[in-house]
């Protein structure tokens, strides 16, 4: 054999040159997976015969299994097989449960949201209808002027309509014989989220004729029936009300806002109607002012001369109270 053909591959000839021959590619050398290891890489997939067992031959496309050197994954291996593991069937199972749950309880509060809405819509509905019953003042120059034919033809019980200008306010008032009746009645007999304003069916109808008179209406939270008596809790509120009207088929009262007080639903000392004096009376006034929230400043000179009040209760979401009382007097009262 002569030098040049024990000269070692790769080693360039003398001269300096590669041979045309030599140019060509050679293909690279298989590396098997112990080096590919050795050097940092993991597959996923190996090509060892011995990793598939007794089964020679190319992969099967389609069908993995966990001995054709495929490793397991959490919770799916890469055949899309799901593990067999006790303990991820376990978890799969908790997790679909908490996932149907969630679901149902995200459509539950759709629901429970989408009915409260329908309700506030249907009492809208009720009020406008009824509103067209009266003319109102909104600045509260006049008193409201009633069809009251119109509103008994729809509810003989109506016996009065109440008016706060520049307000939400302005329903006609009803009386039955007890006060259960308009909680969630509406005037046509049917159920409504906030009822009807009423008038305590203690007083004596059509109001204004006992010492005190009291209505009570709803405070909704989309803003409908009393809220904004409730809103007076505030000074600034209270002070932009200076007139209430309270107008009956033979009457119309003018009155005027002297304090705001918070109580809870169990105080029977708010349904008094009647006392022995007007002496008693303005005491039992005074006595309330004492725990105002909000009034007027010159709320106890107006009160020493006060003979009647009425008085406009709804209901707050203050913890330990649930009650707001807005005590008014007639102006023609208490005018100096």
């Amino acid at each position: 054999m002569s030098n040049s053909q024990g000269k070692h591959f790769g080693q360039k000839p003398a001269g300096g040159s590669v041979p045309p021959s030599d140019k060509r590619s050679s293909p690279a050398p298989r590396v098997a997976a112990g080096d590919q290891r050795a050097a940092g890489f993991i597959p996923v997939v190996t090509d060892d015969p011995s990793s598939r067992g007794a089964q020679a031959g190319p992969p099967r496309h389609g069908r993995r299994m966990k001995g054709d050197g495929y490793r397991e994954t959490d919770p799916y291996d890469l055949s899309g097989r799901r593990s067999r593991d006790p303990r991820k069937r376990r978890n799969r199972i908790i997790s679909a449960v908490l996932f149907v749950v969630g679901i149902a309880l995200i459509v539950a509060a759709a629901g429970m949201y989408g009915y409260s809405q329908w309700q506030y819509h249907e009492q809208d509905v009720e009020n406008e209808k009824l509103a067209a019953y009266a003319t109102v003042d909104d600045e509260g120059a006049s008193a409201p002027t009633v069809d009251w034919a119109g509103l008994k033809a729809v509810n003989p019980e109506v016996v009065g309509w109440v008016q706060i200008p520049n307000t939400v306010v302005s329903f006609p008032v009803y009386q039955a014989s007890d006060n259960d009746k308009y909680l969630h009645t509406n005037a046509e007999g049917g159920y409504a989220l906030g009822g009807q304003v009423f008038m305590d069916y203690q007083n004596k109808a059509p109001g204004m004729l006992d010492q005190q008179t009291i209505i009570y209406g709803h405070h909704l939270r989309n803003g409908a029936m009393f809220k904004p008596i409730a809103d007076m809790d505030n000074q600034e509120a209270f002070d932009s009300v200076g007139t209430v009207w309270y107008v009956t088929e033979s009457a119309a009262y003018e009155l005027e806002p002297l304090f705001l007080y918070y109580t809870d639903e169990n105080d029977t000392n708010v349904r008094v109607f009647d006392w022995g004096s007007e002496d008693e009376f303005r005491s039992y006034l005074s006595d309330l002012l004492a725990k105002a929230v909000t009034s007027r400043s010159d709320a106890p000179e107006l009160i020493s001369k006060a003979s009647h009040a009425l008085t406009l209760c709804t209901c707050n979401y203050i913890d330990g109270y649930g009650r707001t009382i807005l005590v008014c007097a007639p102006k023609s009262e208490v005018a100096s």
